[in-house]
């Protein structure tokens, strides 16, 4: 559960970064979930999982937000005309 946030963090961060390409952005987030769950559980099939699983939740969550964002302003712009 703190895993998510702190990569939710993580990629905002690095989507601000210019010379990071957005395409390496979900790989840097896998290896952190990664290694963070591995800190927590240990170096196991369960650890690893854990942080494939976090790394995906935060990427799920940022494309979540961005998408509901996106349609409230076509929403908006169609509303207007």
């Amino acid at each position: 559960m703190v895993v998510v946030p702190a990569l939710l963090i993580l990629g905002y961060a690095l989507k601000r970064t210019p010379k990071i390409q957005n395409w390496i952005i979900i790989w840097i987030l896998m290896f952190a979930g990664i290694i963070a769950s591995v800190f927590q559980l240990g170096l196991s099939v369960n650890g690893v999982a854990n942080g494939m699983i976090a790394a995906g939740s935060a990427i799920t969550c940022h494309q979540f937000a961005k998408q509901s964002v996106r349609s409230n302003k076509k929403k908006k712009k169609l509303n207007e005309l």
